[in-house]
């Protein structure tokens, strides 16, 4: 049986923490809000307005939340997993867990994977590909990575969660050291390819964070904590800025030598500790406003499709562009008083756009009902794995060489668009015959 938004929120529990709910859709809000504003489009292609305006950079510090997003995830899913692990104390929970977790990501994923793989058959069998088309087609896979990320995260809540109810603080410390000692052994040793490692270790040190704010629940729970990380985080990602090797930007630009994302780097990890601690200082005076009825509906309703509008989100921004080259309308130089002036309608332009997007699409992120099946955990964590790297590879190949064999290099092996697609698929399919468990419903 479906809800409305309205009776969803008119039935949430009186201890639900609903300032969770607010940071997950005002995170991939601002993501969405960052990429259309970055998004220097000409003719011939997609370039970074960060690049041609270097002083922007420093909104990046503001603008790149996805710590707050992979700390709000550890945060859910250490709820997530003590519930389904007290309803079901003689029974494995992980691949329910998994599985539970999947349905909500690779749904929407795998209908935007479709549409898109079929938008670039087409194009490419009529010998399009070129210019603003060709730009689209590497361009709108790419933010899949984060989906890929998440992944990781959802497979290692179980023994992450274990090490941290042992541990504590420690747990959480370990993970930001072995970060630091990644970069020291790149920069310092120049130990090649150990930089990789980051792509785990520094959003598993964040994810980290959530566990730690799980068991703290309630404005006041932190006591200085959040102060703490802002004014910590802070002042140690710009004194690694200011003296190290790292570059401003805490996105990737274009043609830089170092970035900051990609692979994550320590600096990177400080700003998502300054980055949690801000928001958690904020927890008390907006969690009172959470209270509005009308307020928490919205946020309850947008928390509904807020994975399709972020998979959505560029398509509609080059459907905008691409609807004002073929009506005629000149595109103006990225940056210039010109740009500038067209951006507000550029925007809302878009979001109109991802609004129909959304409507059209939304179906797919409604959690289907779980029919109960045998438990198997190798299984299932196989059956991420697969999702997990198939979704990596595809943020990586992008779509544009798709009848070509166009490929890209994913942890030391190369893979293929239809390759990466394929994993998704059969890892999708593992999972689905795992892990069931009757009338489940996780929280967070």
């Amino acid at each position: 049986m479906r809800h409305t938004a309205a009776e969803l929120a008119a039935a949430t529990p009186g201890n639900r923490d609903r300032y969770v709910d607010l940071l997950r859709v005002a995170s991939l809000g601002t993501v969405v809000l960052g990429h259309w504003l970055m998004a220097a489009v000409t003719p011939d292609g997609v370039g970074n307005l960060l690049a041609l305006v270097p002083g922007l950079q420093l909104l990046t510090w503001a603008l790149q939340v996805m710590p707050v997003f992979f700390f709000v995830g550890g945060f859910s899913h250490a709820l997530s997993y003590r519930s389904l692990a007290r309803r079901q104390p003689h029974a494995p929970v992980y691949a329910a867990f998994l599985r539970a977790r999947l349905r909500r990501l690779l749904r929407p994923t795998l209908a935007f994977v479709v549409v898109w793989a079929a938008a670039a058959v087409v194009v490419q069998l009529a010998g399009g590909g070129g210019g603003l088309t060709g730009a689209a087609l590497r361009l709108v896979t790419q933010p899949l990575w984060f989906i890929g990320i998440y992944l990781v995260m959802v497979a290692l809540t179980p023994p992450l969660l274990r090490m941290h109810e042992r541990h504590g603080w420690a747990a959480f410390w370990a993970l930001v050291a072995a970060a630091g000692a990644v970069d020291v052994l790149r920069f310092a040793v120049g130990v090649p390819y150990v930089e990789f490692l980051n792509f785990a270790l520094v959003w598993l040190a964040v994810h980290q964070l959530g566990f730690l704010r799980a068991d703290r629940q309630g404005p006041g729970g932190w006591g200085r904590v959040p102060a703490t990380l802002a004014l910590g985080g802070l002042a140690a990602a710009a004194v690694l800025v200011a003296a190290g090797p790292y570059p401003l930007s805490m996105v990737g630009m274009p043609g830089e030598k170092i970035s900051n994302m990609a692979p994550p780097t320590f600096a990177l990890l400080c700003h998502g500790l300054w980055l949690v601690g801000a928001v958690e200082l904020l927890r008390g005076p907006v969690t009172r406003r959470l209270a509005a009825p009308r307020l928490w509906r919205t946020v309850v309703a947008a928390n509904g499709v807020a994975m399709t509008a972020f998979l959505w989100h560029l398509t509609a921004m080059l459907g905008v562009y691409g609807a004002q080259l073929a009506l005629g309308l000149r595109l103006p130089r990225p940056a210039t008083a010109a740009w500038w002036a067209q951006a507000p309608a550029r925007l809302v332009a878009a979001a109109l756009l991802t609004a129909l997007l959304v409507a059209a699409f939304r179906v797919f992120e409604r959690p289907a009902p779980a029919a109960p099946t045998p438990s198997s955990g190798p299984v299932a964590a196989a059956g991420i794995t697969l999702c997990l790297l198939g979704v990596l590879g595809l943020s990586l190949t992008g779509l544009g060489g798709l009848l070509q064999g166009h490929s890209a290099v994913l942890v030391a092996v190369p893979v293929t668009a239809p390759v990466a697609i394929g994993m998704v698929l059969l890892g999708w399919l593992t999972v689905e015959r795992t892990g069931g468990v009757r009338s489940v419903r996780l929280r967070g």
